[in-house]
């Protein structure tokens, strides 16, 4: 039964690799000090790498990602040696790196305690990284085995998308982490709700893990909202709430949750519903011979004929 720590992140212009190492080893210490064994960053906060090289760096739309791209090899070491020195797992804060094709993605990266490292690009972009940033898409979802269970990571607004969490789901996924980055409530919102839908859907536990407050020195995250929490099937042996933990909105601070994998097994067998497993019925041709009745005329048309 992994304990889970999910953070509410304020990100900070802290200026100097001391000042991260430093603000990271704190963070990790304090949800390791409470026993948590998966620790959960949010999306966006690698931003806090590029402060390093001044505010008119950090401020840039380019600039950022080319600083966050050179130091975050070093803060990958960083977030490995502090997993294997507190025996735990760390999803650490996505960053927006370039690829060696020129192209830049927005990449979380999970370290194991044995020092291997998984990583997720996110998969669907926003307004904002598509029209803006001109972020690009990863190509490929994950599933992580580990010593906790088999984990994934749906970022942000990868988890209002429910087939990907589906496929993850089919791939055996028990824990999906939603680290997010939204600017108000609802945003906030929309990730929460993809959140407790999947974990509803695929019968497992979701993650949600936000950045918060202000941070006047990257429009991209100048304002950020949300709060964290830690979600469940509202089934047998789980609160009817669908709710482990949750925080205050923006409330910095670790949200922890105990996560309850034979639970998670149990619903999916014989729980007082089968979401996972009666998934395949919506796509038993049904659907594909949906139609559209006029009630004022009496009419019906077939979309499977248009």
């Amino acid at each position: 039964m992994p304990r889970i720590a999910a953070a509410a992140y304020a990100c900070e212009f802290l200026g100097a690799w001391s000042a991260y190492e430093a603000k990271i080893a704190r963070w990790v210490a304090d949800a390791a000090g409470q026993g948590a064994e998966l620790l959960v960053f949010p999306e966006w906060a690698g931003l806090e790498l590029a402060t390093f090289d001044g505010r008119e760096t950090a401020a840039g739309a380019e600039s950022c990602i080319d600083a966050q791209t050179r130091w975050l090899p070093q803060a990958d070491a960083l977030h490995a040696r502090l997993a294997a020195e507190n025996g735990v797992h760390i999803c650490a804060a996505s960053a927006l790196v370039r690829r060696e094709d020129g192209q830049a993605v927005n990449r979380a990266r999970l370290f194991a305690p044995s020092g291997a490292i998984g990583v997720q690009d996110k998969l669907v972009m926003t307004r904002y990284e598509r029209e803006v940033l001109d972020i690009r898409p990863g190509d490929q979802a994950r599933v992580f085995d580990t010593a906790l269970g088999r984990i994934a990571i749906a970022i942000c607004y990868d988890a209002e998308f429910p087939l990907i969490a589906r496929a993850m789901v089919e791939a055996g996924a028990q824990i999906i982490l939603a680290p997010s980055c939204t600017e108000g409530l609802q945003g906030y919102w929309r990730v929460r709700i993809g959140a407790q839908a999947r974990a509803m859907e695929g019968q497992c536990i979701t993650v949600q893990s936000p950045t918060v407050g202000r941070a006047d020195w990257n429009e991209a995250i100048d304002v950020t909202t949300g709060a964290a929490g830690i979600f469940c099937p509202p089934d047998r042996g789980f609160p009817p709430t669908g709710i482990l933990a949750l925080g205050q909105i923006d409330a910095p601070g670790w949200v922890l949750a105990d996560a309850d994998l034979g639970a998670v097994a149990g619903v999916r067998r014989d729980g007082g519903v089968l979401n996972m497993t009666h998934w395949p019925e919506q796509q038993d041709g049904r659907l594909s011979r949906l139609e559209t009745v006029d009630l004022r005329t009496g009419a019906a048309r077939s979309t499977a004929a248009e």
